[in-house]
């Protein structure tokens, strides 16, 4: 009986309370903010499921370039942008030049917790154009405010049209052209389609349009990419030299962290990539990134870097170092840079 009479007191009391609007107070307040957590926490799953659902570009260290991916439409829904920022054209571009070290450099500046690349070369303004800006923005990746999009393709320094259209998307671009000594170039070029297809004629009857004569042909396209001044003379019709910054190939191998020094002040970054995040793998013959956080191991390039070159004939090399010599004094001028190949 004394339990039932408690009872009964316990359950009279809370009618009292409740008839009073007491009952609502806490227990109200507690049951919304967990309803309020949940509604925040089951937003942010929406959100993850549709950003998991979009393809993405791979994200390549090394080997050739992968195909831009289809066009992704804009889903409806919780707006993505507002949450995880937004895409945008890129500030900065890496254009050239094939084979100078622009691989390198774009994972070196991943480091860099203001930048966000394109992980796959996009080829946009010299073989997907047609496509349209809003194609090509889609294949950004989402930044935040004070974050700069950049992606890299080296074709772009030797294609023709490649200025005009760059400048018809934003003239304020900047734009980073990694070179390199041209004859070293060139070989490392040669080196990379021979792993492609071992039946390539030998380097010098490429090079050379008779052995006799020792002229070069300028029309092989490991030759003509070397001929830095021409290539930059199409460019400057467009942009000024300020918004060009030429990184020595040479000097991101024996001194990263000096060169991307200067990349970040072109940049406007604070200079956050340092001696720290560097160690030189003497197999590969190139800088590698120390074990980043998360990782079980160093960060190198791919196998297709660091290959071994094929014997070229002396007198070959020695003549094509004849013939870039005036290129390379012209191209000194242009870009303010003696990179001390003669």
């Amino acid at each position: 009986r004394a339990s039932l009479l408690l009872t009964m007191l316990l359950i009279f009391t809370y009618f009292f309370y409740c008839l009073s609007g007491l009952c609502d107070s806490v227990p109200g307040a507690l049951f919304s903010q967990r309803a309020l957590d949940y509604g925040i926490l089951e937003n942010r799953r929406r959100v993850l499921d549709e950003l998991r659902a979009r393809p993405s570009p791979p994200l390549l260290l090394g080997g050739a370039p992968a195909s831009p991916p289809p066009d992704s439409a804009q889903d409806g829904g919780i707006p993505v942008s507002n949450t995880f920022g937004s895409k945008k054209f890129p500030q900065a571009i890496i254009i050239g030049v094939k084979k100078g070290g622009t691989r390198a450099l774009l994972e070196f500046l991943r480091i860099h917790p203001d930048v966000r690349a394109v992980g796959a070369e996009p080829h946009f303004f010299d073989r997907f154009y047609n496509k349209g800006l809003d194609w090509y923005r889609d294949l950004m990746p989402r930044t935040l405010d004070g974050q700069i999009t950049m992606e890299k393709t080296p074709s772009y320094f030797v294609t023709k049209e490649a200025p005009a259209r760059v400048c018809a998307m934003s003239c304020q671009t900047k734009l980073i052209v990694v070179v390199r000594d041209p004859v070293t170039r060139a070989v490392s070029d040669y080196t990379q389609t021979l792993s492609k297809n071992p039946g390539l004629p030998s380097f010098q009857s490429l090079a050379l349009r008779n052995a006799s004569s020792g002229l070069i042909d300028t029309t092989w396209s490991a030759v003509r990419i070397g001929l830095y001044a021409r290539h930059l003379e199409n460019w400057l019709q467009h942009f000024p030299l300020s918004h060009f910054l030429f990184v020595s190939g040479e000097q991101l191998v024996s001194d990263p962290a000096g060169e991307m020094g200067r990349v970040q002040d072109f940049l406007g970054l604070k200079r956050v990539i340092s001696d720290k995040h560097f160690y030189f793998n003497q197999t590969k013959g190139f800088p590698c990134l120390k074990k980043p956080e998360g990782s079980s191991r160093p960060r190198c390039l791919g196998k297709s870097k660091g290959r071994p070159h094929p014997l070229i004939p002396p007198e070959v090399l020695q003549r094509l170092r004849e013939f870039y010599r005036p290129f390379n004094h012209h191209f000194y001028q242009m870009s303010g840079r003696d990179f001390g190949w003669d």
